[in-house]
């Protein structure tokens, strides 16, 4: 995330998220996707960590779109914590730290069983799919698809609220163009505390092919 000379340590930079010092490369916006391209997709979990209150309220964003690639979720997740600092990413950082997103999330729940147990709601959701031992195993891929279990984690481990939305038309069956909470992660950070200041949230879209975008 850092620009110019040596990238900084996974250690370094999670810290640096953590504590909201990270700093971004101001870049223009790379182009969005061709409409042929090849997506491969995320997937949310069937229970979700923290329903949102206002479920059926239909909130206004722009899209930003998001490449494909398996790494959708944890690319949309970089994307808006840059662009709550008024920064843009190139398409390398940004492929590159949605990589160390992925893997922070493998030395928490698959390299310390310590810290594991601190990420309870994270262990319950991937645990009703499958073992612990074959998510462990499919983690490794970059083009892993990221959902409610990463965002357990990753909220909590970079102090960061995401909003999770779909599209109005896949909720209510009809056409629409707003968007509808359908879970919060990481809200206790939004709030002013005497020691911290409230971090705006990053909005995720959620669609019913698998794939998440920014709202912004």
């Amino acid at each position: 995330m850092a620009s110019g000379g040596k990238p900084p340590s996974n250690e370094a930079l999670l810290q640096q998220l953590r504590d909201g010092t990270a700093r971004f490369e101001l870049l223009q916006p790379p182009a969005p996707l061709a409409p042929s391209a090849v997506r491969f997709f995320a997937r949310i979990g069937s229970s979700l960590g923290g329903v949102s209150p206002a479920t059926k309220k239909v909130e206004r964003f722009a899209v930003q779109k998001v490449t494909g690639d398996g790494r959708c979720m944890f690319r949309a997740l970089v994307k808006g914590m840059a662009n709550n600092k008024g920064m843009a990413l190139n398409p390398r950082q940004e492929r590159d730290d949605a990589d160390e997103l992925r893997m922070a999330v493998k030395e928490i729940i698959c390299d310390s069983q310590t810290e594991r147990l601190q990420y309870e709601e994270a262990l319950i959701a991937i645990t009703v799919d499958e073992s612990l031992k074959r998510y462990c195993q499919r983690i490794e891929r970059t083009d892993f698809w990221g959902g409610e279990s990463e965002l357990l984690v990753l909220s909590k481990l970079c102090r960061q609220p995401i909003v999770v939305y779909i599209p109005e038309h896949e909720h209510t069956g009809a056409w629409g163009n707003g968007f509808i909470p359908i879970a919060e992660y990481g809200s206790e950070f939004s709030k002013k505390t005497r020691n911290t200041k409230p971090r705006a949230p990053v909005r995720l879209l959620y669609s019913g092919r698998n794939h998440y975008d920014l709202l912004v």
